[in-house]
This record gives structure tokens, sequence and C-alpha cells, in this order.
């Protein structure tokens, strides 16, 4: 038996580190909700995010948080020139050929991290890292805090820019009605490529936000997609709300299945919630029948 503050700490700190994969997972949701692919690219472009904060922190001595202020803006315009110059022209309009592509992608980037930076497992360490918040009765990760209020500040200018953007009007049309937004002059070209660019740069941020506390190696983005896409699945596709509140969910009972049933064993309540999501809603919670 676990005592009452022992399993209210783990929840909190399910709730923090959720936070953090409801960004990676906005990205994910955001891409299959306008161009109603799954993106296979989305781990390795991770695992180059974080190896790109690790790189600016080892060369510069660049703090991982500053870091985003930079990666941010160059993985969205990296992410916008990959979909307008590569995977739009390569599709020509066929998704099961974006699928393809995408999963080149993958493989392509994966492989170049490892001849570039090998399979050795790589951090930064940091005072920060292991700065300790104390709430009453509870111990909470200082970094841990940042990465939630991180993860907040980017759902809600997502959800701004989605709703109240002609950018994001826009992104709507062409999510509603491809062909429709089309013929009302809307460049879908111009609106695909900037919907990859604001995937890309949340998991910039994402990778910012993780690296105080986690580890980078060229396959390290696969354990998070997996974890993304039960979230996205959860909260419902194309949700931005839903991928927030999945990832919220997913956080806290990951921690307290690696509570009660030890740390190994932790991501079994996600693939069990995953399983019986696919079973009794498979729309999500917020998730419309197409």
């Amino acid at each position: 038996m676990y005592s009452p503050t022992i399993l209210i700490e783990a929840m909190i700190n399910g709730l923090l580190t959720g936070a953090i994969y409801a960004l990676i997972a906005l990205g994910l949701t955001l891409v299959y909700g306008v161009l109603h692919i799954i993106n296979f690219a989305h781990g390795a472009i991770l695992a180059s995010a974080m190896f790109a904060v690790w790189g600016l922190n080892m060369l510069g001595g660049i703090d991982p948080y500053l870091s985003i202020l930079v990666l941010a803006p160059l993985f969205f315009g990296l992410g916008y020139g990959v979909q307008r110059l590569i995977i739009g022209p390569a599709a020509k309009g066929d998704d099961g050929n974006i699928l393809l592509i995408t999963l080149g992608l993958s493989i392509f980037i994966e492989n170049a991290l490892l001849a570039s930076f090998g399979s050795d497992t790589r951090s930064i360490n940091s005072d920060f890292s292991f700065s300790i918040v104390e709430a009453g009765p509870f111990l909470i990760s200082s970094p841990r805090l940042v990465g939630f209020a991180g993860s907040l500040v980017v759902t809600a200018v997502l959800w701004f820019i989605m709703s109240r953007t002609d950018a994001g009007k826009a992104i709507r049309a062409v999510a509603k009605e491809k062909l429709g937004a089309s013929l009302m002059g809307i460049d879908v070209g111009h609106v695909y490529a900037l919907t990859f660019g604001l995937g890309c740069a949340a998991l910039a941020v994402a990778a910012g936000l993780l690296m105080p506390t986690f580890y980078v190696n060229p396959r390290v983005g696969g354990a998070f997609v997996n974890i993304a896409f039960t979230i996205v699945v959860l909260g419902g596709m194309g949700s931005i709300p839903g991928a927030m509140i999945g990832g919220l969910l997913i956080g806290v009972v990951e921690s307290l299945s690696g509570l009660l049933l030890g740390e190994s064993l932790g991501q079994i309540g996600i693939f069990v919630i995953f399983i019986l999501v696919l079973l009794l809603k498979p729309t999500g919670l917020f998730g419309a029948k197409a």
C-alpha cells in the first residue's frame, strides 16, 4: 500500500510529464487534421531537434530553454521547405505516396544522425536539471514545471493561430474541404507546408523542454511517437484540445503504472488505454466521425 502523499506526487509528476507528451502529440495531430496522414518522420524530426538543442549547448553554451528561440523558427522553416519542396511534389496528390515519403524521410534522418553522432546516448548536465521545488509535502522537479508551463503556452498559441488568424482559418478550411478551399482561392500547397512547419516547430519546443532532464540518441524519437500516437487516438485525431487533455491523462496513467507495477512496466497502462479507446470509442474524446 502506498500513502496518499506518494500517490498524489506521482499524479502531479505524471501531469507535468504528460504536458510535454501532449506537445509532441500536437504536431502529429495537427498534420493529421489537415493532411489526413500519419507523419512517420515525426520521431526522427524530434530526435534531430533534440540533437540540435544538445549541439547548441555543447558548442555555444546556450541554455536548452533559450535554444527554443532559435530552433522553433528554424524548424518551422525546415518543415515548411520539406513539405513544399519534397513531400508535396513527390506525393503527386496521393496520400499513400505521402506515407511512403515520410517513412523514407524517417529512415534517412535516423541514419544521418547515426552517421553524424554515432549510437552513443548524450545528455545535458546542468545544476537546474536536478533542481527541486518543495510544495508542502510534495517534491516537484523544476524542469518539469517549466516544461508544463511551456507546453500550455504553446498549446494556447496554436489554439489562437487556428481560431483567430487568417492562416488558421485557411488551415481549418483545407482540413474540412480541400477542393472547396481551393475554389475559394486558398493555396492548398502553402497551407499543407504551413501546417507541417507548425508541427516541426512544436517538436523543436518540445526538444528544448525535454533536454534538461532527458537524453538523446538517433532512435529516441520512436519511443515518444508511440506515446504521442496513443495520445492522438485518445484525444481524437486532429483535435488540439484533445491532444493536450489526452497527454495529461496518459502522463498520469504512465506515472501510476510505473509506481504500482515498476518502472520497466510503466507503459503497460498506456497500451491498455490505447486498446480500450479503439474498442469503446474509436473517435477518441474529442474526435468526430469521418
